[in-house]
């Protein structure tokens, strides 16, 4: 197995290292880092939810995400100068609600709206799987909050949840993509699962040439494999008082 430009061999994840409740104003917070990729993931209760779930006693998970201006190499512009939302922003948006919300008993929220948002401030590859990574925790603390303040009776959380990249580079399989990387590949893929060994979401794409079914099985194998890990993390990390 070879290494890559930055050491790691290639299904080995980057470093990650994950600050709770850095936001004081958040029910929930979380400054995640993997590599060089750094997210602020907050979480927020509201007392209403969408119309379409109005009387219906359930509550409801979305988020919204954005890549401030400094956080590539040429500036971002603003959505709010641009006018409009582009439609990569908004398919991560949904891809963050939806891997939450398969984590979550929504009746047993209540009527209410878990805002999760989540801010890149430097952007080094893998910016969606790190904020579903990061954000799972700022949800939990969040929920942990509601607990405390007695809104809700009990956890709602039926499973840990967490997300990596991994992709073809040069006709190899690698594990967690950093931006150069990513930018070179072949195929690109995001993982999304559970505790369970459930997959939520797998979003896979040639980006060159077609792939295999083999090379597809064993980059879903790879990215399980890291998800494992990155679960058993998010759990030490929960077990201790932040």
């Amino acid at each position: 197995m070879s290494e890559r430009h930055d050491g790691r061999k290639n299904d080995e994840i980057r470093d990650i290292k994950i600050t709770r409740k850095y936001i004081s104003h958040a029910d929930g917070s979380v400054f995640i880092e993997m590599g060089n990729t750094r997210i602020v993931c907050t979480a927020t209760v509201e007392e209403k939810v969408p119309p379409f779930l109005r009387g219906k006693g359930k509550g409801w998970i979305t988020a919204e995400y954005d890549m401030i201006p400094g956080s590539t190499p040429r500036r971002i512009i603003r959505p709010q100068a641009s006018g409009r939302i582009n439609g990569r922003t908004h398919e991560i948006q949904r891809l963050i609600g939806r891997s939450l919300r398969a984590a979550v008993k929504l009746d047993m929220i209540g009527e209410r709206t878990i805002w999760i948002d989540c801010d890149v401030i430097e952007a080094d590859g893998g910016t969606r799987t790190a904020s579903i990574t990061g954000s799972f925790i700022a949800l939990f603390d969040c929920l942990q909050g509601m607990i405390e303040n007695e809104m809700i009776n009990e956890m709602p959380i039926e499973s840990f949840v967490a997300a990596i990249s991994v992709g073809i580079v040069d006709g190899e399989i690698l594990t967690d993509l950093c931006f150069i990387e990513d930018s070179n590949a072949e195929v690109d893929m995001n993982v999304v699962s559970n505790s369970k060994g459930n997959l939520i979401e797998v979003q896979s794409t040639a980006e060159g040439a077609p792939f295999s079914r083999e090379q597809f099985d064993q980059m879903l194998e790879d990215a399980s494999s890291a998800i494992e890990g990155i679960i058993e993390l998010q759990k030490k990390i929960l077990s201790q008082r932040p």
